[in-house]
């Protein structure tokens, strides 16, 4: 692969501030615009996540610099490495750490990052593969390994998931299923009853059947839980579990408040596990990904998954926030590269 010239110019997806709000707009850089790293991958497809969308349309304060290119996902091929480790023409991943937040991301067709955020790509899974996973599939398969360390198991009982159509919840519901677990999906949508059956839900919980009551501890139903949402709808779920029950928090669709009582945790053993999936350790990274390509890879990535070209980036963020899309969107930036 020839060596991009640093005064290439490439398009980009770049976060500005005006007047105090956060605001995407297409441009052109060159690498010389780009934060400095030891790697330049030029980027085949990248993934929107919901903390991609709060950052470019400034729902939430994401960003902790600007200007900033978006995109918290890459895949690709690697253009130049100054690191030897890795060399030109090598196929990798990189998603979370400061990706699209501090850090220039993955929304633009060269990528230039630290080394030591960088994954090569694992053995069974494809570029398009990865970001069809990307940091949803990747906090979900890190969210079922932590329950795992925390003794949940299929015989155990009912593992529950919130937000089930999201992107997360859609690839944590095939990966549970597909290791035996019985799985419960929680929705507000009535319309995907069927998809999320089709993911391997054994059981759907439409939400506006929800009771959740008002008591410290209310009826004991599930061995564990993916949750997210936050909210009220973690509150219900402390109150909820089994005993030595444990939950994986990932998400605040819900809500960021927590409110809750001491009692699940000191009478039922209730254990609450945050999932921070940007910051993992690389050994661990490397472990989850190596799941991801193995007894964690969702059999069904393209009934959840759904390209967009790089041009349409930024009608998929209203979408997402809005509720309106399932599943997970793969964003085209070099297919054909």
């Amino acid at each position: 692969m020839p060596q991009i010239s640093s005064t290439h110019k490439f398009p980009a997806y770049r976060i500005f501030e005006e007047s105090g709000q956060s605001a995407g707009r297409f441009v052109e850089l060159t690498l010389d615009d780009l934060d400095p790293g030891e790697v330049v991958i030029q980027t085949h497809y990248s993934s929107v996540n919901y903390k991609d969308a709060l950052a470019a349309t400034g729902a939430g304060k994401v960003i902790r610099r600007f200007p900033c290119v978006g995109g918290v996902d890459t895949a690709g091929v690697v253009a130049s490495s100054s690191d030897v480790r890795f060399n030109a023409g090598d196929a990798v991943v990189v998603t979370g750490y400061g990706m699209g937040v501090d850090h220039d991301g993955g929304f633009a067709e060269y990528v230039r990052v630290p080394a030591d955020w960088v994954v090569p790509l694992p053995q069974g899974l494809t570029l398009f593969d990865t970001m069809a996973i990307g940091t949803a599939g990747f906090a979900a398969a890190l969210s079922i390994h932590r329950l795992e360390q925390n003794d949940l198991r299929p015989e155990n009982g009912k593992v529950i998931v919130t937000g089930a159509t999201g992107g997360v919840a859609s690839l944590a519901i095939q990966m549970l299923a597909q290791l035996g677990y019985h799985v419960v999906a929680l929705t507000g949508k009535d319309s995907e009853h069927d998809y999320l059956k089709s993911l391997g839900a054994a059981e759907i919980l439409p939400r506006k059947e929800l009771v959740m009551g008002t008591r410290p501890l209310e009826k004991a139903q599930w061995a564990g839980a993916l949750d997210a949402v936050g909210g009220e709808t973690l509150a219900w779920l402390t109150r909820t579990m089994q005993q030595n029950g444990v939950i994986a928090s990932f998400g605040n669709a819900g809500g960021i408040e927590l409110h809750t009582t001491v009692m699940p945790f000191i009478l039922r053993g209730v254990r609450l596990i945050g999932i921070d999936s940007a910051a993992t350790a690389m050994p661990l990274r490397r472990k989850i990904w190596q799941r991801l390509a193995t007894d964690l890879h969702p059999k069904l990535l393209a009934q959840v998954a759904h390209a967009v070209p790089f041009s349409e980036l930024p009608q998929v963020f209203p979408q997402l926030l809005q509720g309106r899309l399932r599943g997970r969107t793969v964003v085209e930036i070099n297919r054909t590269a």
